[in-house]
């Protein structure tokens, strides 16, 4: 009797299956292009025409990061559709930092089985995050890996390039004492601090994602899982009328690892909590986990998810500005002399 031939199926990886996804997603992807896109999905480079007319110097600024953790929740969820916005955020607001105005985008999907319309839901948040932050998305890839990744789970990445002409790049170099910081809002949790929230609410409080939450107005995972807000709008809305002289997005190691990347010697930052609302899913979690406020501030963005420095004189008007563009935005702090502590933060209890 002839031995049976063994394919990439018996292995765990279904081409077939993979080829169906990527006509599920087609349509999400082509939502995304613009006419600077040269190619389309299922090339093996992608190819965007640069514009650089009115430009000096152009630089290319890139990015790229993961979603890391809050991807548990969507497992837990069954909900794929949002944690692509996450993906393009984090990387997106981190080019917007350096003043750039974001171009186009590339994902890797990585799972242990492709699930065709699962993928496609995951590439639909992608694109929907492609459209806020003004990205095309022109180019991915998705691998299947049996053996390595658990059935049901996957992980992703993403890269984000953008362009900002030389004399407009923003580092924080001009930062100095007497400007003003602008917090814009965050839209919750955002990207970062996901392990202990899962040790807060499903070690410590052994709760489910389905649980409502009276202080929340949801439930637990809703909360959870809202998408990262990409500040793509916020920046077209300043940068292109003020000197923004830093921006500071706020991830993982909250205000007291980000604020100073932008900080030159001698300068600091006094932030005065309770200028804006805190979205109440940072008081439940301090609450349920008992945690230290300084805790708080460390790990999370506490709702402001971005921040400009800017003159003193332009700071009621970059408020306005941002205000008429749709965002929630503050004063909520100045830049001080350095003594010795680089984030002084002053409470009113």
């Amino acid at each position: 009797m002839e031995e049976k031939k063994l394919t990439y199926k018996d292995a765990g990886v279904d081409t077939k299956e993979g080829e169906r996804a990527v006509s599920l997603m087609k349509e999400h992807v082509k939502g995304t292009f613009n006419e600077n896109v040269l190619t389309g999905l299922g090339s093996f480079g992608s190819l965007f025409n640069l514009d650089v007319k009115g430009m000096e110097q152009p630089v290319l600024v890139s990015g790229t990061d993961g979603v890391g953790t809050k991807l548990k929740i969507a497992f837990l969820m069954d909900k794929h559709d949002t944690v692509g916005v996450d993906c393009v955020a984090m990387c997106v607001n981190d080019v917007l930092c350096q003043g750039a105005k974001p171009l186009f985008f590339l994902d890797y999907i990585a799972t242990g089985k492709v699930k065709a319309e699962k993928i496609a839901d995951i590439v639909k948040g992608i694109a929907d995050g492609c459209k806020q932050g003004g990205s095309a998305l022109v180019g991915g890839e998705t691998a299947e890996m049996p053996d390595f990744y658990s059935e049901g789970e996957y992980d992703m990445a993403g890269f984000s390039v953008g362009i900002v002409d030389k004399p407009k790049i923003i580092t924080g170099e001009k930062v100095a004492v007497g400007n003003k910081i602008v917090g814009i809002a965050s839209s919750g949790i955002h990207s970062n601090g996901y392990s202990l929230v899962r040790k807060v609410f499903f070690d410590k409080m052994q709760m489910d994602v389905k649980d409502y939450v009276d202080e929340l107005g949801m439930t637990l995972g809703e909360a959870l899982l809202t998408p990262t807000k990409i500040y793509a709008n916020a920046c077209d809305a300043v940068l292109p009328k003020f000197d923004v002289k830093g921006i500071v997005h706020i991830t993982g190691g909250g205000f007291y690892e980000n604020i100073p990347r932008i900080l030159p010697d001698g300068t600091a930052v006094s932030i005065d909590v309770g200028t804006w609302e805190v979205p109440p899913i940072f008081p439940y979690i301090k609450k349920c986990g008992n945690i230290d406020r300084k805790e708080m501030f460390s790990t999370y963005n506490m709702g402001v998810g971005m921040m400009m420095v800017v003159d003193a004189a332009d700071a009621d008007s970059v408020v306005e500005a941002l205000r008429t563009a749709g965002e929630t935005a503050n004063i909520i702090g100045e830049i001080v002399e350095d003594k010795g502590e680089k984030v002084i933060l002053n409470y009113q209890d």
